[in-house]
């Protein structure tokens, strides 16, 4: 599979002692410093046994060859990888509190790898894009992925565009999975329920998956609806935790799981990510089996 997004350096907060306002200093009881990113897709799939070519860029700075390092560790495959004499410095501060977190990035400019490109050299059973993309070269591109028989995977993330921007419509009738929060669809639909949003994305895109936090997840296709509760678990930090439910339900997908079992290994995966900083606690296939078996059905 191809997963195709930016790499980051999350700088994650824990245990602030009180909410953080303007003027004020707070001192965190614990701090981490983690990849992040489309990183945790590529990490979180290739710990679940998939083959992942992860195409992102990297810097000649300190964060590039931090990430870098432990992506070689995962065994992640550098095909993907295009290198660059200069940084190229992606950098989230997330201040973590129980149950969420409030983020700020920064990203160094760098034009992006041809995504039609990518796929004609990597010809993946399944492209992952991490956030919301658009525009005539992103239509063309899901144009060559469905005629080279990929299916196409996309989050939404916290992307400034809703279906009147030109071509969201059009981008969106060409995924296979949409996957955003609850909040994302909202604001992308300009509904004020998450049932009204459905109603609206299932009439674009053929399975949509709406991560719902604390309340669980819930997934439509074919017209079908199906609910799921959260994991009950003493949460850590949730920087995560959205990038590895997404793991989780390709995983589910790619080994031909019927559409309720992939929206339990997607919260099973995200709930196992809450244990941990960051992308750390991504579970392996022996991990998975663990969450699993946690899963509450409605």
């Amino acid at each position: 599979m191809l997963v195709v997004g930016a790499y980051f350096a999350d700088l994650i907060f824990q245990n602030l002692s009180r909410p953080v306002l303007s003027g004020t200093e707070v001192f965190a009881g614990g701090f981490s410093l983690l990849p992040g990113g489309a990183f945790t897709l590529a990490m979180a799939l290739r710990r679940l046994g998939h083959d992942v070519v992860w195409a992102t860029d990297f810097g000649n700075d300190l964060f590039s060859q931090q990430v870098l390092s432990v992506a070689r560790a995962e065994g992640l495959d550098e095909t993907g990888f295009r290198h660059h004499p200069i940084p190229l410095r992606s950098i989230t501060v997330a201040l973590s509190f129980p149950g969420d977190r409030a983020m700020v990035s920064y990203q160094d400019p760098v034009s992006p790898q041809s995504l039609a490109a990518l796929l004609h050299e990597h010809r993946p059973q399944v492209l992952i894009l991490p956030k919301l993309q658009y525009g005539a070269a992103v239509q063309a591109a899901l144009r060559v992925a469905h005629q080279l028989g990929a299916q196409v995977f996309m989050d939404c993330q916290d992307v400034p565009a809703t279906l009147d921007t030109p071509t969201v419509r059009e981008v969106l009738a060409q995924v296979d999975v949409f996957a955003p929060n609850a909040d994302e669809a909202l604001r992308l639909t300009g509904t004020t329920t998450v049932d009204d949003a459905l109603e609206v994305l299932t009439g674009l895109v053929d399975t949509v998956v709406v991560k719902r936090g604390g309340a669980g997840a819930v997934a439509v296709r074919g017209g079908k609806r199906y609910d799921i509760a959260a994991v009950p678990v003493k949460i850590l930090d949730t920087t995560s935790a959205g990038d590895c439910f997404n793991a989780g339900f390709v995983h589910a997908h790619l080994t031909g799981q019927q559409l309720p079992y992939c929206l339990d290994a997607a919260v099973a995966c995200g709930a196992a990510a809450t244990t941990g900083p960051g992308s750390s606690a991504a579970p392996d296939l022996a991990g998975l089996q663990h969450w699993l078996s946690r899963v509450p059905h409605l």
